[in-house]
C-alpha cells in the first residue's frame, strides 16, 4: 500500500506595495487616477515553488472599504500566521481556515487564493484554468474605457484603437458632471463612431433613481448597449425598478460580491447582467461560485476589473475563461492603462482579444528589477 505524500506546506508570505504610473489621467465618478497601486503577494512553499497573487483597488479608499495599506496589513498580520505550515495544495482547506478567522477583506483573500492556485498549477505543470475545470475559451474579448472626459479626445482615442484592432467595445465613465452634460458626451461619441463600435456606460453609483430614470431614455436613444450600476449599490429595489422599466440591460457591479448577493439580485430581478471580479469574490474559485448563481438565474456574465496589473488581470482571465457562459466579454484592460508593470511579459490585447498564457499556473513571471524599482519599500 502506498503512503500518501506529505503535504506541501506554506513557508512564508511576502507582500510588496508598488505604485505604477498610468498612461493618462483616468477619470471615474469617485476618483481621478494618475497612478495605480498594486499589492503583490509572494507565497513560498516547502517544495521551493512560489505562487504569486495581486490585490488592487481604485483610488485608495475612493472605490471601496479596503486600501492597499489595509490589504497588506491583513495579509502580513492576520492571514500569514493562519496559513503558515498549512498544506498549500489544499486550496479550499486553506481558504476555509482564513474565512473562519478573517471577516470580509475579499481583496486580500483573492491575492492569497490566486497565489495558491498559481503554485499548484506550477507544481502539476498545468495552467491555472485547468484547476478551475478547464477553459471554455482560450481568448477573451476586451473592451477599453474612454475616461478622459473630453469628447473629441475620446473619439480620437477610440478611432485609433479600432484601427489597431485592439478594441471595438468602449465603456464611458460618467457620473461626475451634470447628468445632461454626461448624456450629451455619450451621444456625441456614439454618433461619431457609429456602427463601428459598441458603447457601454458606467455611472459608478453616482445617480439617484430619479436621475437615472430621467437620463436612461436618452442613453437608450443614443444607442448605448449596457448601463452599469447607475445607482447606489444598496438600492437593490431601485435597480429592480430600472431593470424592469427599460430595454437597455442594467448591469450590477459594486452591488454583487458574493453568491448570496447574486442570489438576492436574481430573486428581485434587479439586473440583467453582472460584472464578475475575482477581487470582489475573494479569488478565482470564489468568482466561479458567483457566476454559477448568475448562470442559474439566466443573468448574463461580464468579466470585470479593478484595474489590476498583469498578475491580477491574468488571474481574472483564467477564471473568466473557465466560466460556462461569458456573453458580455471582459474589460481586462488594466495592464494597458499602465506605463510599466512588474512582470517579464505584460498582458497584451490583439485582434480585440486577450489570449491566455500557456505556461503552468498563471503563466506570469515577476521582473525582480522592476518590482524592486517600483516598490514603496525601496
Amino acid at each position: 500500500m502506498h503512503s500518501s505524500p506529505d503535504p506541501v506546506s506554506i513557508v512564508s508570505l511576502e507582500t510588496v506595495i508598488v505604485d505604477l504610473p498610468t498612461i493618462r489621467a483616468h477619470k471615474l465618478a469617485m476618483a481621478t487616477m494618475h497612478t495605480q497601486t498594486l499589492v503583490i503577494l509572494r507565497l513560498r512553499c516547502a517544495d521551493g515553488i512560489e505562487g504569486i497573487g495581486e490585490a488592487t483597488t481604485i483610488g485608495g479608499l475612493a472605490y471601496g472599504d479596503q486600501s492597499p495599506e489595509s490589504i497588506r496589513l491583513t495579509l502580513d498580520k492576520y492571514i500569514a500566521p493562519l496559513v503558515t505550515g498549512a498544506d498549500a495544495a489544499s486550496v479550499n482547506a486553506v481558504m476555509a481556515r482564513v474565512d473562519q478567522s478573517v471577516q470580509g477583506n475579499a481583496l486580500a483573500k483573492s491575492a492569497l487564493e490566486t497565489a495558491l492556485l498559481d503554485a499548484q498549477g506550477k507544481r502539476l505543470g498545468v495552467p491555472m484554468h485547468q484547476l478551475l475545470g478547464g477553459a471554455a475559451r482560450l481568448s477573451l474579448p476586451v473592451l477599453w474605457t474612454l475616461a478622459s472626459g473630453d469628447s473629441e479626445r475620446d473619439i480620437a482615442e477610440a478611432r485609433m484603437l479600432l484601427e489597431q484592432r485592439r478594441h471595438k467595445v468602449f465603456k464611458l465613465k460618467i457620473g461626475k458632471r451634470d447628468p445632461r452634460e454626461d448624456v450629451a458626451h455619450v451621444a456625441r461619441i456614439k454618433a461619431a463612431l457609429g456602427d463601428a463600435a459598441e458603447l457601454t456606460v458606467d455611472v459608478n453609483q453616482a445617480w439617484s433613481e430619479a436621475t437615472a430614470a430621467r437620463c436612461i431614455p436618452a442613453l437608450e436613444a443614443a444607442g448605448v448597449m449596457l448601463v452599469e450600476q447607475p445607482i447606489a449599490r444598496d438600492n437593490r429595489r431601485g435597480m429592480a425598478r430600472l431593470a424592469q422599466r427599460f430595454d437597455v440591460p442594467m448591469m450590477a457591479d459594486e452591488a454583487v460580491h458574493t453568491p448570496s448577493d447574486m442570489f438576492d439580485y436574481a430573486r428581485d430581478e434587479a439586473a440583467d447582467v453582472v460584472a464578475l471580479k475575482i477581487a470582489k469574490s475573494g479569488g478565482p474559485l470564489g468568482v466561479l461560485r458567483t457566476a454559477a448563481v448568475a448562470d442559474a438565474a439566466g443573468i448574463g456574465c461580464y468579466g470585470g476589473t479593478l484595474l489590476e496589473g498583469t498578475i491580477g488581470s491574468i488571474a481574472s482571465a483564467h477564471a473568466f475563461a473557465a466560466c460556462k457562459r461569458l456573453e458580455w466579454g471582459t474589460e481586462l484592460f488594466g495592464p494597458l492603462l499602465l506605463k510599466d508593470d512588474v512582470v517579464v511579459r505584460r498582458a497584451t490585447v490583439t485582434d480585440f482579444a486577450l489570449a491566455l498564457p500557456a505556461g503552468p499556473g498563471l503563466g506570469v513571471e515577476i521582473d525582480e528589477d522592476k518590482l524592486a524599482h517600483y516598490s514603496r519599500d525601496r
